[in-house]
């Protein structure tokens, strides 16, 4: 399981005043369990008015609906229609990473991790040939590396 960071604009018409972003802020946290979500700490009220955004941390298989239960959430705790921004993850160089990496780009694939000599992993990643067809290797390789921050072998079978 990755963890994602979901980026929510609580405020888009920018007129919530500094105390409803403070309350809205306390009310995100508390109702942040309920989706086992952490929120980040942020100075709403410290922001320009078109630039209120909560960062909520959420360890997730399926971003889509962890995007709109924190939507949701934003929405109880603001009184706003909040929009969902860009969503990241959380990279920790993990095997689930890469999982996470290559279901980013729609594919499967086997991962074996060793150590190397240097004492870097090696990651080996077996991918079927159909789907290199669709999805350049180097963009997927890039892709691994840059998540992984080892070395990354791609092997097509």
């Amino acid at each position: 399981m990755r963890t994602a960071v979901v980026r929510i604009d609580v405020d888009p018409a920018g007129e919530l005043d500094a105390d409803r972003l403070t309350q809205g802020m306390a009310a995100l946290r508390d109702g942040a369990g309920s989706i086992g979500a952490e929120v980040l700490d942020a100075d709403l009220a410290g922001r320009p008015a078109h630039r209120r955004e909560v960062q909520v941390l959420v360890a997730t298989d399926d971003p889509d609906a962890t995007v709109d239960a924190a939507v949701r959430l934003c929405a109880k705790a603001f009184g706003t229609e909040p929009v969902a921004g860009v969503t990241t993850f959380v990279s920790r160089g993990t095997d689930d990473d890469a999982h996470g990496v290559l279901a980013g780009f729609g594919i499967t694939g086997e991962i074996e991790r060793e150590p190397g000599a240097d004492g870097v992993d090696i990651v080996s990643v077996t991918l079927p040939e159909s789907e290199l067809a669709r999805v350049p290797e180097s963009r997927i390789h890039t892709a691994l590396e840059a998540s992984l921050n080892c070395e990354v072998r791609i092997r097509i079978r």
